[in-house]
């Protein structure tokens, strides 16, 4: 309540410093209210970081009362040990339900209930010349019963990413919103993107430069874009087979030896599944497969480690197709290959 009256007194005395009329107090106020209505949907996610100067925090909003959390798939994600922090300070640890890094998305699990939420049934769409609000903990300037950020624009342009010829990273091609707000700095990944009214409208994405001449791209993803992979993800669609306790196992399984990958030294808890080296006359060299690159899913279930990526090969029979989804550099390679 009173961060609330503070900023709407903020707002009422710089209009009127302005000397701009009523009817103008009376918008700042309904636009003051809509920022308000939208904060304690907001969270602020703590994770890994540090690598190269990385920023081990990054931005989240509610999608359901019983805690689930939509937000960017990143690095930040990559960690045994996930925190977050409501608008009113409480803090969490989260649980990784699952993740779609084709769309770069992820969806988040915390022990709560009664939680304010977007429904993503009403999310809304938009149009260039669309006039938004960005919410995000851009820079972490919040951390713990602070508000997020707010950036105040409009849609630029309704494009797809994959229009720009590759000029700029990122493995997700669909459509997205590009926006005239800064929104896309440090942290500001999995904010929410919403109208002047403060409907749900799309996800900010990560941070977007062009590599041709080091323009910035500031842009969000539709909810439609991402809506089928989020139902499957909580669905349960996505989950390892392995984390199913009555999963059956067949009597000959598939291992990495017996497609020729052999992973980088699993030294940590939670080892990304890179390919250290492909041996010659293998189902992985035949396919292409190719030392450096990272495997992200197998027969569509998302391994995001390699004892995941192991285990997850126990549950498949040595006589069955195995489709693999790699990512190299930031392209997303799909190949299908049987055991030896």
């Amino acid at each position: 309540m009173i961060r609330q009256r503070c900023r709407l007194q903020l707002v009422v005395v710089l209009l009127f410093c302005l000397g701009l009329h009523e009817n103008t107090l009376q918008a700042a106020q309904s636009f003051a209210g809509t920022i308000d209505s939208v904060q304690p949907r907001m969270v602020k996610i703590y994770g890994a970081g540090g690598v190269r100067g990385l920023e081990p925090y990054q931005s989240g909003f509610l999608i359901s009362a019983d805690g689930h959390v939509l937000t960017a798939w990143s690095y930040v994600l990559d960690t045994e040990t996930i925190t977050i922090v409501l608008d009113d300070g409480r803090r969490f640890a989260a649980e990784l339900l699952g993740a779609d890094p084709r769309i770069e998305i992820a969806v988040l699990k915390i022990d709560a209930a009664e939680l304010p939420f977007f429904d993503l049934n009403e999310a809304v769409d938009l149009n260039a010349g669309s006039r938004v609000l960005a919410f995000s903990n851009v820079f972490a300037v919040a951390a713990g019963n602070e508000s997020v950020s707010v950036l105040h624009g409009s849609v630029a342009a309704n494009t797809k990413l994959s229009a720009r010829r590759g000029a700029y990273a990122t493995t997700y091609h669909g459509l997205a919103y590009v926006l005239d707000a800064m929104t896309n700095n440090p942290g500001a990944a999995g904010g929410a993107l919403t109208d002047r009214r403060g409907q749900l409208a799309g996800l900010l994405g990560k941070e977007l430069r062009n590599s041709l001449d080091n323009t910035w791209l500031n842009y969000a993803i539709p909810i439609p874009e991402i809506r089928s992979s989020i139902d499957e993800i909580l669905a349960g669609n996505s989950r390892p087979i392995s984390s199913e306790p009555d999963r059956r196992r067949p009597i000959e399984s598939v291992t990495l030896a017996s497609l020729g990958i052999v992973l980088v030294p699993n030294v940590v808890a939670k080892t990304p599944p890179y390919v250290d080296r492909v041996l010659p006359d293998t189902p992985a060299a035949e396919a292409g497969i190719l030392p450096d690159d990272l495997i992200l899913f197998v027969n569509d279930r998302l391994v995001n480690s390699s004892k995941i990526l192991r285990d997850e090969l126990l549950y498949i029979d040595r006589i069955d197709e195995v489709r693999l989804v790699v990512q190299r550099q930031q392209q997303l390679i799909e190949v299908s290959l049987f055991a030896e």
